[in-house]
């Protein structure tokens, strides 16, 4: 039997649904594939990390098995592990230090996963190259629309397409926000509840301003459009400055306010626009209610193509099948 070990660069909720969903797909990795999945290597930014070359009973995981002394680049560069996965919170300024995480990973030859969009948004082009040049995967569908297989629709069911433009409902808390806000929910009172519900952070600003939306944006286009555009170029507004007598006065024309995002080309040069948009009652963007999310792949062959990612319990599991989806593909790539 084939056994496949991982290293765990950050180990927050997705890295801890990630290793309980592992252990529930166990049987099916050992039916599909031959195979058995180990964690050799966990690291924190607070606690340090733990190689354990013959793998990490997580279950069993306690804070005294932690060294404080050994950071992220311990465990990339000693422990004995076939993929890594960047598992850490984003910078969405600088995409680092995920982005030399990843690049020291791949350049030791290990395959890359990446739930964290940063490296892509801001240095795809250089890691994709890399990899090839390495004989090795660098995957990243957690990085979108949690597990939602975005990158993997375009990749195999859309071949031979050219992908002219990305669009959609990238982020799930302010969409949630301003389905709140229609409710007669106030502001401050909506993002209260998702922090409630667990699935907004205290600092919630990266979403309300629009830099996720920017930086999930811009990691479509640079991944899907073959472009070179980081989030800090994304013509970006958030729904900070979105009141009450909006969503009012745009329901009285029938209309309703969205965070609409928008990739495409424009005379050679990739634009990226986020933006609150009035949008008609009843058109796609209307439907999306709550967290759920949309994206919009349009191309020259089969016009446009939408996927559509619906609100789900516990919503930490979509991102840690992303995760989980990855780990199949490298395991069917490399499958002998």
């Amino acid at each position: 039997m084939k056994t496949i070990r991982m290293a765990l660069i950050g180990y927050g909720n997705v890295g801890q649904a990630f290793a309980r969903m592992l252990k529930r797909r166990e049987d099916y990795l050992k039916d599909t594939f031959d195979a058995k999945a180990i964690i050799t290597g966990i690291c924190t930014r607070s606690r340090g990390a733990v190689i354990r070359e013959n793998g990490i009973d997580t279950e069993a995981l306690t804070d005294d098995m932690f060294d404080k002394d050994k950071d992220a680049f311990a465990v990339i560069e000693s422990g004995e592990y076939d993929v890594m996965m960047e598992l850490t919170p984003i910078n969405i300024m600088t995409g680092q230090p995920a982005t030399d995480h990843v690049r020291r990973a791949l350049d030791l030859g290990k395959h890359v996963i990446t739930a964290n969009k940063g490296p892509v948004a801001w240095h795809y082009r250089e890691l994709r190259d890399l990899a090839k040049e390495k004989g090795v995967l660098f995957l990243h569908e957690a990085t979108v629309m949690d597990g939602t297989p975005v990158y993997n629709l375009a990749k195999e069911t859309l071949m031979g397409c050219e992908i002219t433009e990305v669009s959609g409902i990238f982020n799930a808390t302010t969409n949630f926000i301003l389905t709140e806000m229609e409710k007669g929910v106030s502001f401050e009172d909506a993002v209260e509840e998702g922090r409630r519900q667990g699935f907004v952070e205290a600092d919630a600003s990266m979403d309300i301003d629009g830099w996720d939306a920017a930086a999930k944006l811009t990691a479509l286009m640079n991944v899907l459009m073959d472009v070179q555009i980081t989030p800090l170029e994304i013509d970006r507004t958030g729904i900070g400055e979105i009141t009450r007598e909006d969503i009012e006065n745009a329901g009285t024309q029938g209309k309703r306010i969205k965070l609409l995002c928008r990739g495409r080309v424009e005379g050679g040069r990739p634009v990226g626009v986020v933006r609150p948009t009035l949008v008609d009652e009843g058109s796609l963007p209307t439907t999306m209610q709550g967290t759920a999310s949309y994206v919009t792949i349009d191309t020259d062959l089969m016009g446009a193509t939408t996927i559509i990612e619906e609100p789900f319990e516990p919503e930490i599991d979509h991102t840690a099948y992303g995760v989980l989806s990855d780990l199949l593909r490298i395991l069917t790539e490399t499958k002998e």
